[in-house]
C-alpha cells in the first residue's frame, strides 16, 4: 500500500455520518452510514436499507460496495461505519467478510477500540485465494 492516498479519518467519519442520514430504518431505528476511501482516492459510502422481510436488509457496507463496483472498481484502504449517535460501530460478520473481499487483510478500519486492520477484525479470513486452494 506504498502508493495508498492519505487517509483523511475526518471526512470519512464526515461522509458517514452524512450518508446515515439518509438511511431507511423504519423497523430498528437504528440507522448506519459508512464511507471507505478507495486506492485511487475517491470515497465511497453506504447506509442501511431495511425491508418488511428482515432477511433482505441490506448494510451500509452493502451500498458502500455496490458504490465502489459502480463508480470504478478499486480495493477500499479505510472505512469508517457508525451508527445513530455518529460512534464508530463495528460491522456485522457478513459485512466483515464483505470489507476482507473489496480491501484484504491491511484495509484499515475504525472500531470502537480504536484503528484496526482487516486481518485483525477478520483473522483466518476466508476469501479468493482458498477458492483456488480447493480447484474453483
Amino acid at each position: 500500500m506504498a502508493d495508498a492516498p492519505l487517509i483523511d479519518w475526518e471526512a470519512l467519519r464526515a461522509e458517514a455520518v452524512r450518508v446515515m442520514g439518509c438511511a431507511y430504518a423504519p423497523y430498528s431505528r437504528f440507522p448506519v452510514g459508512v464511507a471507505g476511501l478507495v486506492d485511487d482516492g475517491r470515497i465511497v459510502s453506504g447506509c442501511n436499507v431495511e425491508n418488511a422481510a428482515y432477511g433482505v436488509t441490506l448494510c451500509a457496507e452493502c451500498g458502500m460496495v455496490s458504490q465502489l463496483h459502480a463508480s470504478g472498481g478499486g480495493r477500499l484502504v479505510a472505512v469508517h461505519c457508525v451508527g445513530g449517535d455518529g460512534a464508530p460501530l463495528m460491522p456485522c460478520g457478513r459485512c466483515r467478510q464483505l470489507l476482507w473481499e473489496n480491501g484484504g487483510a491491511d484495509c484499515l478500519i475504525v472500531t470502537p477500540e480504536g484503528t484496526l486492520t482487516m486481518a485483525d477484525v477478520l483473522p483466518q479470513a476466508f476469501g479468493a485465494p482458498d477458492l483456488d486452494a480447493h480447484g474453483r
